[in-house]
């Protein structure tokens, strides 16, 4: 490992304050950021990139409760440090095999006139973009504060084009809406629809990772990283001077957050590049936080998995074990002497079904949903004491399943549904993570359905924002991976704790089974959501038509097979789902071959096409092995993708497995055409492929020897 850490000077600056602006250069000189002071003592900084003008002169500062001053202007600058920073680190899990972290620093140490209180603004310049956040060193006439509102501005340099979702307080679970931004406002009512818990604050506000793209074709990505005790932040839009502005997910008072100094805020980002491609591989929001706190990390290892998961979301089976109670009590309700609805899907005879298809087919391991006792009234009772986690319903025998399990060289995943009651998880989670550790389960897919209780919490404040940091820390006491759902979306801290596997945060297939999603939804993801960290996508469906699991379901799975497979590739995780039931695998095995060989953790990857909306595509090569497998997922209008393979090992001879949509297919009309060819191909080939609306393509290119 290569470490460099340059401090090139400090400057002292005198009570006259002479130097009032500080420059700071990314490493390869591209990006400038510029800080200062207004004549009020404001502290604003403003961004270019290769001399473009990217973020117009922006305040930055904080709104205090009741307190007269604030942390908005009055400052004088007492001190700048400037370094260097260069290193390269190897992550548990990842795209790349190792991770450079490359930028040059500026932190400025503010100092408040009336009240002599000290701030320190400290900016991180990479090569593809700046990060910032607030500091509050120990003092004397700053310990505890309580934030009313952070104050940090992004000014655009004009009317882009952006990939938005609507500003909520407790969901991200949206299509994305293309427009420019003087068309959020008109587009908002539109954008919102309908889910178990959501509250929206703006009919200008909108969430982070925000993707968007100027007229002169500049990328630029808004977002935060480490996000640690403190609330979730979204944008909210002055769309007539084009400024967006922070805006932090309040708790049941009203305010955004309570403080203690010494205290660090999350970091913001702006990414920016002439290159769509450069968005995607940025690894800033990782390299802004914290290095792994595991000290063992041998038994955090990638996942690929089947569950009875999906039957239930089409409404084919269920989750509850009876219909004739419409009210249970956890410890008094006794099940065995009521009637079972025989549509609960998780028993041991189905379970065992998922559990030879993954042993047969070289799975991981076997996700089971629906599993323990109190599904008959979990949500949307504001339940306190919904789940115990621990007691199963009478046709899942625990022992039994860990044990033919283990006979088959499977590993069990746990479900933790919490129904958003976080002080009953709290109260139950080293009981219910002993539980998993007695019985063989190293994984655990948490949930966050419906309303927060404590009442009047949102997913994304505060104290939420610090259980799910607490469920993440103690997992890790119990060597288990948690998979989080419906959590706050990720910020970059699988890197401190690379035991977060996946979340999924954000719309994803499941949606499909509710209504559908748009055609280029896959499209965008990447450039929004995956940010922050990799997402449970849960991909891998056969069948589109979703009244043939259940005639009362009328979605469409709006995806064609070979998009279906290259999801794979293209949405990153070391956790990933086969979701479609086995005998729908068991009609195209040609087409499920890809699912079976496509690696989950990865020593280089390349995306070679993007466009946000429109395109993606990336060659990752597996970990330790000279194989390369490439994904596209193509957006509404069909598209001839063309790529060179020139990243293949030079003399080297493979054989290509190409899985693409028929000439026929579609995504509505067509979406289970699909083509398999192979060919042989080395450094020197070039692939044309079409991909049609809602479709895309997979390759399997493997070392012939």
């Amino acid at each position: 490992m290569k470490f460099l850490y340059i401090l090139s000077f400090t400057v002292l600056l005198s009570f006259l304050n002479l130097a009032n602006s500080q420059e700071l250069n990314s490493p390869n000189s591209e990006l400038t950021m510029t800080f200062s002071l207004e004549n009020d003592g404001t502290p604003t900084y403003e961004l270019s990139y290769k001399n473009k003008e990217v973020i117009k002169p922006s305040h930055l500062g904080l709104e205090l409760k009741d307190d007269e001053k604030s942390l908005l202007n009055d400052f004088n600058i007492i001190k700048t440090e400037n370094s260097t920073f260069d290193d390269t680190w190897t992550p548990v899990w990842g795209e790349e095999k190792e991770i450079r972290n490359h930028y040059n620093e500026l932190a400025v140490s503010l100092k408040q006139n009336e009240t002599n209180r000290i701030v320190v603004i400290r900016f991180r310049l990479f090569n593809e973009g700046l990060g910032f956040r607030y500091e509050f060193p120990q003092q004397e006439n700053l310990v505890y504060f309580v934030i009313k509102e952070e104050k940090s501005q992004f000014a655009m340099t004009g009317d882009h084009t952006a990939f938005w979702i609507p500003g909520d307080y407790d969901t991200q679970e949206y299509d994305y809406t293309e427009s420019k931004l003087s068309e959020i406002s008109s587009k908002f009512n539109e954008a919102v629809t309908s889910n178990a818990s959501q509250q929206q604050f703006s009919k200008t506000g909108v969430q982070t990772a925000l993707m968007m793209k100027t007229a002169e074709g500049l990328y630029i990505n808004l977002h935060e990283a480490a996000l640690i005790n403190y609330a979730c932040m979204h944008l909210n839009l002055d769309d007539e001077n084009m400024v967006f502005e922070s805006w932090l997910t309040p708790d049941v008072n009203g305010d955004k957050g309570y403080m203690q100094a010494p205290f660090n805020t999350p970091w913001r980002t702006i990414m920016v590049s002439d290159d769509a491609r450069d968005i995607l591989t940025s690894k800033i929001t990782l390299n802004l936080n914290d290095p792994c706190k595991i000290e063992d990390t041998s038994w955090i290892k990638p996942v690929k998995y089947i569950g009875v998961w999906w039957e239930m979301i089409t409404g084919k089976s269920s989750w509850a074990y009876t219909d004739e109670l419409a009210a249970i009590q956890l410890g008094i309700t006794d099940y065995s002497k009521v009637k079972p609805n025989k549509t609960h899907a998780a028993n041991n005879t189905k379970v065992k079904r998922y559990i030879d298809f993954a042993s047969e087919h070289d799975f991981d391991g076997v996700l089971v949903e629906g599993w323990n006792e109190g599904w008959e009234d979990w949500f949307g009772k504001s339940k306190d004491y919904v789940f115990d986690f621990v007691t199963p319903y009478p046709d899942f025998d625990v022992e039994d399943i860990h044990k033919y399990a283990k006979s088959k060289g499977v590993k069990m995943i746990m479900h933790h549904e919490t129904s958003g009651s976080t002080r009953n998880y709290e109260r139950h989670m080293d009981k219910a993570y002993q539980f998993m550790k007695d019985h063989g389960y190293d994984a655990v897919k948490s949930g966050y359905v419906g309303n927060i209780l404590p009442r009047g919490e949102h997913h994304y404040s505060q104290w939420i924002v610090n259980h799910y940091q607490y469920a993440i820390e103690k997992a890790a006491d119990y060597k288990v991976m948690v998979n989080a759902h419906e959590a706050v979306r990720p910020t970059g801290i699988c890197r401190t704790y690379p035991n977060l596997i996946g979340n999924e945060s954000a719309r994803g297939t499941e949606f499909q089974a509710f209504g559908g999603s748009k055609s280029n939804h896959v499209t965008v993801l990447p450039f929004t959501r995956l940010i922050g960290g990799p997402m449970d996508y849960t991909p891998g469906i056969f069948e589109m038509d979703i009244s043939k699991l259940n005639p009362n379901n009328n979605s469409h799975v709006n995806s064609t097979i070979a998009n279906q497979l290259a999801l794979y590739v293209t949405m990153y995780s070391p956790l990933q789902m086969a979701a479609d039931l086995p005998e729908h695998y068991e009609q195209f095995m040609d087409a499920f071959q890809f699912i079976k060989d496509v690696a989950i953790d990865w020593d280089e990857s390349l995306y070679l096409e993007a466009e946000p909306g429109y395109y993606i595509t990336v060659a990752r090569k597996e970990k330790g092995s000279n194989n390369w497998f490439i994904g596209n997922v193509n957006g509404n209008n069909s598209r001839t993708s063309n790529i060179k393979l020139n990243f293949l090992e030079k003399g080297k001879k493979y054989r290509a497995t190409i899985y693409a949509d028929a000439k026929d297919a579609h995504y509505k009309t067509n979406p289970q055409a699909y083509t398999i060819k192979t060919k042989k191909v080395t450094s020197k080939s070039k692939l044309s492929q079409v991909s049609v609306p809602g479709g895309g393509y997979a390759i399997s290119i493997m070392e012939v020897k």
